[in-house]
């Protein structure tokens, strides 16, 4: 499968003492499949005049299957309640890489809207479902990180 990941740099060895706490999956190197959200995540570099840079990897799913995975195919409750705990930096998870669909802005306005409980769990399960899930993986340990293998990169 081919990763990309949006930055203002090319990124050849990612690690995890650069990775931002308190995210949607928590800790972690965030890439997607989908090369199009990866010009997207670009975009807040370019908007504070920096370079967008696409970072291109190969992931080989099949050896990473001795990895703790865990996997969200659909905004659900228990969607919510990760990225809840995710970002509220109380994740002891021991998971190697979580893969599931991203709290963009139209999302995470959803997500604040449970977490400061003007809506309940489920009208913001009902609200999500009508958003088109994209999809991140983000690999959170260092045999995670090893399974990616740099192909190359390029400006957007």
């Amino acid at each position: 499968m081919i990763l990309y990941h949006g930055s203002f740099l090319e990124i050849p060895r990612p690690d995890l003492r650069h990775s931002r706490p308190n995210v949607d999956f928590g800790r972690g190197f965030y890439t997607t499949p989908l090369k199009e959200q990866a010009v997207k995540w670009c975009g807040k570099f370019k908007r504070r005049g920096k370079d967008g840079v696409i970072s291109r990897y190969i992931f080989d799913e099949a050896a990473s299957s001795m990895l703790k995975t865990l996997k969200f195919d659909a905004y659900s409750e228990e969607w919510l309640d990760f990225i809840l705990t995710c970002r509220s930096g109380h994740d002891t998870s021991d998971y190697d890489i979580v893969a599931g669909g991203v709290a963009n802005d139209r999302v995470f306005n959803t997500v604040e809207l449970y977490f400061d409980g003007l809506i309940d769990k489920a009208e913001a399960i009902r609200r999500l479902r009508y958003e088109k899930p994209n999809l991140q993986l983000c690999f959170r340990t260092e045999a995670a990180l090893a399974m990616l293998q740099f192909e190359g990169s390029e400006q957007v």
